[in-house]
């Protein structure tokens, strides 16, 4: 689904985060080490990390974690069922809010991450 606006958002960020590495280098690389040890395998895989970052980008209406933890958590094997499960319990959380970005945004971006040809292509944070 190329130009399609979950695509289009993963431009965007990948976009964003360029132009502020060039304008601070030392701290988009501190985030960068940061947040890749987070979700290097522990006691958690890195597939149940990206079902937590789902669940916390719904709950706090953050459309690129959301959509950036989405395909994270689809790389990594889960099933629709688990991305979904995972936002649920943010909306046990939020309320109206989560429950309208898992019915949509989230939803819109498992449809897209089972469609696009770069599915094997990993992100990096």
């Amino acid at each position: 689904m190329e130009g399609s606006m979950i695509q289009e958002a993963l431009q965007e960020y990948k976009e964003g985060i360029g132009t502020f590495e060039r304008h601070l280098p030392k701290v988009a690389r501190a985030y960068r080490q940061f947040t890749e040890t987070c979700f290097q395998k522990g006691e958690l895989s890195v597939m149940h990390k990206h079902l937590i970052g789902v669940a916390l980008g719904v709950m706090t209406n953050d459309e690129y974690c959301i959509i950036f933890h989405t395909k994270g958590a689809v790389d990594e094997g889960a099933s629709d069922q688990q991305v979904l499960e995972a936002a649920s319990v943010a909306g046990a959380f939020g309320g109206g809010v989560a429950m309208s970005q898992a019915v949509t945004l989230l939803q819109e971006a498992l449809k897209d991450f089972k469609t696009t040809p770069d599915k094997g292509r990993k992100l990096k944070h």
